[in-house]
């Protein structure tokens, strides 16, 4: 699934940036285009996150991402025929990332609240890891098929995004019974989720590290004007833009494989704060960079200080939240990061819209540093959490049986 996802994804902002510029539009305003393929990704996750968090956690998680999976097949398919067709438009390609904002608003917590229930708790932050791995390997792989295959033939990518989904959905199949979850407390779906948010607000943990991400990648996000890097700054291409989409994949897939092998163990919560603020400074070399090498190692350093920081976000939220409040959570962790992803694209191109690519970019890695500075002022908590340990009342409450039915 991740293979296809950012196979399109990728072609996607290609092929906006393309038709605009194609028809006359200047860099500014292509980028703009750009922008409004974010927001429209952003605007379905934002509307319905809370209610995919809920669904993640009063129906089976197995069948809300199988559906969800269906849903995505269809958009790769719809892009495969108007591109074959040689009929893209913007109008079809803004109607597909609306699509694609919907499925992936309830496939995420899904398959998040999925996780605890098919591995101990013990081994969560190893699974988390292998789990990211074959996500980064598909960060990888994903654009560079994206890329070369479009240099082919433009069908090609969607052809192959088409098939990936097909095989997602049978391994999604494959997944066996997994414990009912009872939801305790409020039982009208408004009151679950206000619950479930509540739950967020109070737990100062779970808060601090969800928004840290949530500031900082929401302002640094470059990867909306790959495009533009690609065609007009550093002029490589089609194929170019692969290399720039893959690099921070490999900085992250390579990151993950190490944890998997030696997880991190101590002074878990300063170092999220200091891979955050890597990220940050390879974000404004890149944006100053016109050497693609050096933007190429610059991205690779955001990679990996990227996964760095999701590895220690994605344990400490997981770990930290009760499995009766698990998807719920999970949505409001999906939805901050399609905040900083999606609407980042937006703010990104917008930005870049008005006062130009290269400063947007350096400016949005300057305000993520900023952040760090924020947020290990005002959460405490970030300076102080020594390792992934969670509070002793909530490993009660979730080995109590209680809180949830047999499988």
């Amino acid at each position: 699934m991740t293979l296809a996802q950012y196979a399109m994804l990728l072609i996607i902002g290609w092929q906006t940036y393309n038709i605009a510029r194609d028809a006359g539009q200047g860099v500014a305003a292509a980028s703009g285009q750009l922008a409004l393929i974010g927001l429209l990704q952003f605007l379905p996750l934002f509307v319905i996150t809370p209610f995919a968090g809920l669904a993640a956690d009063r129906l089976d998680r197995r069948n809300v991402a199988r559906a969800m999976i269906v849903l995505q097949l269809f958009g790769a398919a719809v892009l495969l025929w108007f591109t074959w067709q040689d009929a893209m438009t913007l109008p079809v390609l803004y109607s597909v990332a609306i699509l694609l904002g919907i499925a992936r608003g309830f496939v995420g917590p899904a398959l998040s609240a999925l996780a605890p229930n098919l591995v101990p708790k013990a081994i969560l932050p190893n699974a988390i890891a292998l789990s990211s791995i074959a996500w980064q390997t598909g960060m990888i792989v994903g654009p560079g098929l994206g890329g070369y295959f479009y240099a082919i033939e433009p069908a090609l990518p969607y052809a192959a995004a088409v098939a990936l989904y097909a095989i997602g959905l049978i391994a999604a199949y494959q997944i066996g019974a997994v414990p009912k979850t009872v939801i305790t407390g409020a039982q009208r779906p408004i009151g679950q989720i206000i619950d479930g948010l509540r739950y967020v607000v109070r737990n100062k943990m779970v808060l601090s590290t969800i928004t840290l991400d949530l500031f900082a990648v929401f302002l640094a996000g470059a990867t909306a004007l790959f495009p533009v890097y690609a065609r007009d700054i550093l002029q490589v291409g089609a194929t170019g833009l692969s290399q720039l989409a893959m690099a921070p994949a490999i900085g992250a897939a390579l990151t993950a494989l190490w944890f998997s092998f030696r997880p991190l163990k101590t002074n878990v919560g300063p170092k999220m704060l200091g891979a955050v603020a890597v990220f940050a400074v390879a974000t404004i070399v890149f944006g100053l960079s016109t050497s693609m090498p050096l933007s190429l190692m610059a991205l690779f350093v955001i990679g990996a200080a990227d996964m760095f920081s999701v590895y220690i976000r994605q344990s400490l939220v997981q770990l930290h939240t009760p499995d009766d409040k698990r998807g719920r959570v999970s949505s409001v962790s999906h939805l901050t990061i399609s905040a900083s992803n999606e609407f980042g694209d937006f703010f990104s191109g917008s930005l870049a819209f008005v006062i130009g690519p290269v400063a947007a970019v350096v400016i949005g890695g300057a305000g993520a540093l900023v952040t760090v500075v924020i947020w290990s002022t005002i959460f405490p908590v970030l300076r102080t959490t020594r390792t992934f340990d969670p509070p002793d009342e909530l490993v009660e409450k979730d080995n109590d049986p209680h809180f949830r039915s047999p499988p």
